[in-house]
């Protein structure tokens, strides 16, 4: 029953930040997206950048950004390296990461290329 109310409450909050992110322009690209690396959460683009988003939701902001590892870092990068292999500029196409984390009031906070990359 947790896991199901879990995810339920994930794909919530993913919908809810793709609304932010559409509200000032993105334009969607996918939405859990899957590669053979890894799943991407949201994928937008933003003119000729590409923004990869991982959305993360717990009570609050900082239980929320505790919840990404370097484990899971990794498999994002590996991940949207094969989504970037689609794109026409390949690997050289202009990207950043996102950390979008959501709290129990279903605020958001968005954390702009969080994985320095």
């Amino acid at each position: 029953m947790t896991g199901t109310m879990s995810h339920h409450g994930g794909h919530a909050a993913e919908e809810q930040v793709e609304r932010h992110y559409l509200g000032r322009g993105a334009v969607p690209a996918a939405r859990n997206w899957r590669g053979s690396r890894g799943e991407i959460d949201l994928i937008l683009r933003e003119g000729a950048r590409v923004v990869f988003v991982e959305v993360k939701r717990a009570e609050s902001f900082a239980t929320a950004a505790e919840r990404l590892g370097p484990a899971q870092i990794a498999r994002i990068l590996g991940a949207a390296s094969e989504f970037l292999a689609g794109e026409p500029s390949g690997q050289d196409t202009e990207v950043r990461f996102d950390l979008a984390l959501v709290d129990g009031q279903g605020r958001i906070e968005i954390i702009p290329n969080a994985f320095g990359a």
